[in-house]
């Protein structure tokens, strides 16, 4: 089976591999051009640029792959499918129906749910407790196409969006080896979406960064691992700009004591607590704009804590 991959982050890096180590015939691959990047602003290949031209494949990196010289060129490698995992453009009808096979997309999520372009990141910020992937045939909706394979992966309680998407990711190229199988074998059942259980999963925005410390301890703590490692959670303090990795519930019997984000012990003891609008935060993690990633314990060495001091009282926002 000849499949033209279209991939570009490191969450499509697993498939193309999966691809490979099954013998599948990759004639080219497909991915976003190569996008300033770092405090240097150099071009940075995509991950799977990377991956391709290590397995010694021939890469393509169309700016809009609507041109009709693209769609030539796809015709041209004549493959049996398209496979697609997270390439960053919307497919044209014209491609889409370029193979015999169609185009069949890693989705990262349990469809109809977290449809759109941050299946994980949403997923872990709702603080759901599964989700998955789904192998689907494309078609020019977005993510709307019938279901070819689907399996659930839990998510704990503590897990980061970092540790879902790795997980995912490789979940994803096992599904898509096992979907190619059964189109070629010509067992694959299609399953129409039920569009009335369906859920949107939009890009994230600056808005999604910023922590509300009037919001739920549990919610914050959803949102700080579900930014965790990108982009991260953000607030502010004594008009510094901080970014906040891990938080856990504090068992503390004091109930809501302070403010919304006011600090309420600051040592080596007792931790960084901070309230919120329901329960109070011990914060683990954290990194001051411009320097590492410390621990609270590090960070309060060199930075002592005046208790009564409010997170989210700043240009960041994010206060009550």
């Amino acid at each position: 089976m000849k499949v033209v991959f279209m991939g570009t982050p490191d969450f499509a890096v697993p498939s193309l591999r999966a691809l490979l180590q099954n013998n599948f015939e990759v004639p080219a691959v497909i991915t976003q051009p190569d996008r300033p990047s770092g405090r240097g602003k150099k071009l940075k290949p995509s991950p799977v640029k990377t991956a391709a031209l290590e397995a010694g494949l021939p890469v393509h990196q169309p700016e809009k792959i609507r041109e009709p010289g693209f769609i030539e060129l796809l015709r041209g490698l004549n493959p049996d499918v398209i496979a697609v995992a997270a390439f960053g453009q919307i497919l044209p009808a014209d491609i889409l129906d370029l193979p015999p096979f169609g185009c069949v997309n890693v989705h990262a999520s349990l469809l109809p749910a977290y449809r759109g372009a941050a299946p994980i990141h949403r997923a872990v910020m709702n603080g759901e407790r599964e989700t998955g992937v789904t192998i689907m045939q494309m078609d020019t909706g977005l993510d709307t196409g019938d279901m070819l394979l689907q399996e659930k992966v839990p998510i704990g309680p503590d897990d980061t969006v970092g540790a879902v998407h790795d997980r995912l990711a490789v979940l994803g190229g096992r599904l898509l080896v096992e979907a190619l199988r059964q189109l070629a074998a010509g067992r694959v059942r299609p399953v129409p979406q039920d569009d009335a259980r369906s859920s949107y999963a939009p890009m994230l925005t600056g808005a999604d960064e910023i922590i509300r410390w009037d919001r739920d301890a549990r919610e914050i703590k959803n949102q700080v691992r579900g930014l965790n490692p990108w982009p991260g959670a953000r607030t502010s303090l004594a008009g510094k700009m901080f970014k906040i990795w891990r938080v856990v519930e504090a068992a503390d019997s004091r109930g809501d004591a302070g403010k919304p984000g006011q600090v309420l012990e600051a040592g080596q003891e007792c931790g960084l607590l901070v309230q919120t609008g329901n329960g109070i935060l011990s914060i683990e993690e954290l990194q001051l704009q411009g320097k590492k990633r410390m621990s609270a314990a590090r960070f309060l060495r060199g930075n002592p804590l005046v208790p009564g001091s409010i997170f989210g009282a700043g240009p960041a926002g994010g206060g009550g």
